[in-house]
């Protein structure tokens, strides 16, 4: 029998995020560096085909790792960037910036 899951009424946002090496010990989010700024940063996505068609666009190691597209809780891609000063940006399909997360 298929178990159900209940509306227990909890507001969960979640955001796709691009992550190298999924599932290996070397996962990690993709980040970027804009010289420009001197800022670190992680594209943030609202929905899967926005974030795929967007990293399509963005420069990345092809021969050294493995790519995925994920959907994270806001709170835990929170969490997962504080420590090493990225901001969170969310941006659209051609990687215009819509908002900043933190």
């Amino acid at each position: 029998m298929e178990q159900q899951v209940e509306n227990i009424g909890i507001d969960e946002t979640w955001y796709y995020v691009i992550v190298q090496n999924p599932g290996k010990e070397e996962e990690e989010l993709v980040g970027f560096f804009d010289s420009d700024t001197n800022e670190k940063f992680i594209p943030s996505f609202k929905t899967k085909e926005e974030a795929t068609k967007c990293f399509s666009l963005m420069p990345k190691d092809v021969f050294n790792g493995k790519y995925e597209t994920q959907a994270m809780i806001g709170e835990d891609l929170l969490g997962a960037v504080k420590e090493n000063g990225h901001k969170i940006y969310l941006l659209d399909k051609n990687g215009k910036i819509l908002e900043l997360l933190n």
